[in-house]
């Protein structure tokens, strides 16, 4: 059951243009201090900026650039160092967007597998249960993300249609869980002391060979990326109608870096309709994301590839990118189906501080399935433990749909700055229970 949250979501939110005016122009920004929470991470504490160039607002909502900064961390062990720009305007006919973060996790969501082809088991990480207990962490590895990634986008003729591509350069460090961290202030005997003799799931699979030692510490990741997407969207932050939907390939060279050489496909359609002007929409997304060649590192199987990346990160299935009320990372294979549905209800529109805001209410399903596993080796982890029951961390099943439903606030800025706050529920206890998260922007 989700505890009880002390949630204290801290606005300020300040302009650089005068004027009382309907239509924004010039430079306008809403800074965030970054006092939020989010079951998978914990409390966040830190600052973030969000600046847009409305030019002499011909465009509006649309913007010339956009220029995002945030430094934060959260209590879980994780922090995001990240800088991002995106425009349509700085090479003529491209929209060009970059994003350089630096993402360490201290305490990264590692839950096995194939979905359900992997048990969940809460017993294991409740530290209130004194049943079967082994650590409130262990379901959680070390793992620092550093990303530097470039995704561009042109026009072809002047029908919505457009080419995608792209080149990011990402290092994947992964390790055991840091104990000593995690222990620091505490003795034996304190209900939040981890055992340093208890192995955690990803030391468990090192040990038995599903993760190779070759790819255990992690690696790095060049890849290229190219496609073709459709965009009928009236507006990209909060869009009331249009067509969404993009497809494409990434290769990863093993002569750039990487531990072996692979591809993945992936394709992307999301639609918007309109149900009352101005103020009720509905909209769905589906997704789908496989391997077509090579063997792909385990620490880069989670990875939801996209034609622009538009938060810190892309990743999952579960968590608050992708599906809403999972626990994070829960569902993991080399091909995997998602999709999300939502009502949006912009209730009310007012003036405050020269700005125009907005108040609304989301609704939403949130399910998603592995549809390619990766190739498990159950004998081997029985060898390697035998004092362990496989049983309590296999089962041979063909996984079906991980759902979660839940509800959601928005509080927007000038149509383009949205402060988002969601709750979600699974609907079956393996996947969780209750999540909670606040951050910007709808998820899709």
């Amino acid at each position: 059951m989700m505890k009880k949250l002390p949630i204290i979501l801290i606005t300020l939110l300040l302009t650089a243009s005068a004027g009382a005016q309907d239509v924004k122009t010039g430079w306008n920004f809403g800074a965030l201090p970054a006092v939020t929470f989010s079951t998978d991470q914990g409390f966040q504490y830190g600052a973030l900026v969000n600046l847009f160039d409305y030019g002499d607002g011909s465009i509006y909502p649309e913007y010339y650039h956009r220029i995002y900064v945030e430094a934060s961390t959260f209590t879980k062990g994780s922090s995001i160092l990240r800088i991002a720009y995106d425009s349509d305007y700085l090479i003529k006919g491209i929209r060009y967007a970059v994003d350089l973060s630096y993402l360490p996790d201290f305490a990264y969501d590692f839950y096995g597998f194939n979905g359900y082809g992997s048990i969940y088991t809460k017993e294991w990480v409740d530290d209130e249960t004194a049943t079967d207990y082994r650590s409130r962490l262990f379901y959680a590895m070390k793992r620092h993300l550093f990303r530097f990634k470039n995704d561009f986008i042109g026009d072809i003729g002047e029908n919505n249609w457009h080419w995608n591509a792209g080149l990011s350069i990402q290092q994947f460090r992964t390790d055991n869980l840091d104990v000593t961290k995690f222990n620091k202030g505490r003795e034996e005997g304190d209900p939040k002391y981890l055992d340093p003799a208890q192995p955690t799931l990803f030391e468990y699979y090192k040990g038995a060979g599903i993760i190779s030692s070759e790819e255990a510490d992690g690696g790095w990741i060049t890849g290229l990326k190219g496609g073709i997407s459709y965009d009928s969207r009236d507006q990209r932050a909060s869009p009331m109608k249009g067509i969404w939907a993009e497809t494409g390939v990434e290769v990863v060279p093993g002569f750039l870096g990487a531990e072996s050489t692979f591809g993945k496909l992936y394709f992307t359609w999301r639609q918007y309709f309109t149900l009352k002007e101005n103020d009720l929409s509905f909209a769905y997304r589906l997704g789908y994301q496989t391997t077509l060649f090579g063997d792909v590192p385990f620490y880069y199987q989670g990875q939801v590839i996209v034609s622009e990346l538009r938060g810190s990160s892309s990743e999952g299935l579960g968590g608050s990118k992708t599906l809403r009320g999972l626990l994070r990372n829960r569902v993991v294979g080399d091909g995997f189906l998602y999709g999300n549905v939502e009502l949006r209800w912009k209730m009310v529109r007012f003036r405050f501080i020269n700005q125009n805001f907005y108040l609304g209410t989301n609704y939403f399903v949130d399910a998603g399935m592995v549809t390619s596993p990766i190739d498990v080796n159950v004998n081997a982890f029985s060898a390697a433990y035998p004092e362990e029951d496989d049983s309590k961390y296999f089962q041979d099943v063909k996984d079906t749909p991980h759902v979660a439903a839940g509800l959601g606030l928005k509080i927007a800025m000038n149509e383009n700055f949205i402060i988002s706050a969601d709750i979600g529920k699974a609907l079956k206890a393996q996947d969780g229970d209750m999540e909670f998260y606040i951050g910007l922007n709808y998820l899709f």
